[in-house]
């Protein structure tokens, strides 16, 4: 039976993990930092800190010894926050190396050296291949996913075979998953829809209506669109579950963390207190400065970002923001998005 190990217990890892573990098809080890949590888990198969009330299947083994969580393992899951990737990486490498397949849950960018999750994988594990790592993304709410509500996700790799093979892995009766070849255009979604999330957050807070929201989310999908192929990623992506797919979940929902930090932020609270108050890591605090840096150095025009630093990282006012964005020199509204056109009479 193959084995899957699942790096990471937070609301996601733990997810998948009980998807997988659910198909009482693979052997599937979740590895968790603290062993009080590990204990739980085995005991009365619930993760109470991210998932609360939410039952876990018995076939999913928790352990908080990495070695014990890694032997024998195919696949590798890593659902760490993308500030703590590397170093968790590092450890994971030194006894499993470039044997199993990778997969990465994480949506952000490493702040320090503004580095995709992927690249970080093909950093520390040496001698891997394109074909050992893959991108597990889309719009999936770890709760609803855990509850079997119908929904859909993206496994992207660059080698078709690797992807086939994750794609049997993830897909369940109502956890579609598609495949792609997009690396980049996938993980550029995932970074940055939570940054448009936290901006579409700041809407609601601030009282404002559903043409608001709507406005936010279609011109943060823009910026995302002018952003990505700038770096290679392929257009249609954005057309799919890793671009619109997951910006509308993540802009959307209650349970979206970035989200949730930018109705705060909205309502007047600061930054520092809101991420204070959260057991739970808003990735598009943390990766929207790197994401407007490189922006910046490609010349990228990035409203919204660049106002979403300004409130999370240098101290202005949401209202402020509000003033800068509807004062900015109106456009064309495809301006810088002539990639997409030349998409859309294929699709």
């Amino acid at each position: 039976m193959t084995k899957i190990a699942f790096i990471g217990a937070g609301s996601w890892g733990t997810a998948t993990a009980a998807l997988v573990a659910r198909k009482n098809e693979y052997e599937t080890v979740l590895w968790a930092r603290r062993s009080e949590l590990a204990e739980t888990i085995n005991l009365y198969h619930e993760n109470p800190q991210y998932l609360p009330d939410l039952e876990l299947p018995d076939s999913l083994l928790a352990t908080s010894e990495l070695d014990e969580a890694l032997t024998g393992a195919e696949v590798v899951v890593l659902g760490v926050p993308s500030h703590g990737f590397r170093s968790v990486l590092r450890d994971v490498a030194a006894i499993v190396g470039n044997g199993p397949r990778y997969v990465s849950l994480t949506k952000g960018l490493e702040v320090d050296t503004r580095k995709r999750m992927s690249e970080v994988i093909k950093e520390e594990v040496g001698g891997i291949t394109d074909a050992q790592v893959a991108i597990l993304t889309g719009p999936n709410l770890a709760k609803e996913i855990v509850r079997g509500f119908p929904a859909a996700t993206t496994v992207a790799c660059k080698d078709t075979e690797t992807a086939e093979f994750l794609q049997d892995i993830f897909h369940a009766p109502t956890f579609r998953c598609y495949t792609n070849n997009d690396v980049v255009g996938c993980e550029i979604g995932g970074a940055f829809k939570n940054i448009i999330a936290i901006a579409a957050g700041m809407a609601d807070g601030l009282g404002y209506g559903d043409n608001t929201k709507a406005t936010v989310m279609t011109r943060g999908l823009a910026e995302m669109a002018r952003f990505s192929v700038l770096f290679g990623a392929q257009p249609l992506t954005f057309l799919g579950l890793a671009g619109v797919g997951d910006l509308i979940a993540t802009c959307a929902s209650p349970q979206s963390r970035n989200h949730h930090v930018g109705i705060e932020l909205g309502k007047g609270r600061k930054i520092d207190e809101i991420i204070g108050a959260m057991n739970m890591v808003a990735e598009g605090v943390k990766t929207c400065k790197p994401i407007l840096e490189l922006g910046r150095e490609k010349g990228c025009y990035m409203p919204i970002t660049e106002n979403v630093v300004k409130i999370c990282h240098e101290g202005a006012s949401v209202e402020d923001v509000v003033m800068d964005l509807l004062g900015r020199e109106i456009r064309s509204e495809f301006e810088g998005v002539e990639e997409f056109l030349k998409i859309v009479p294929e699709i």
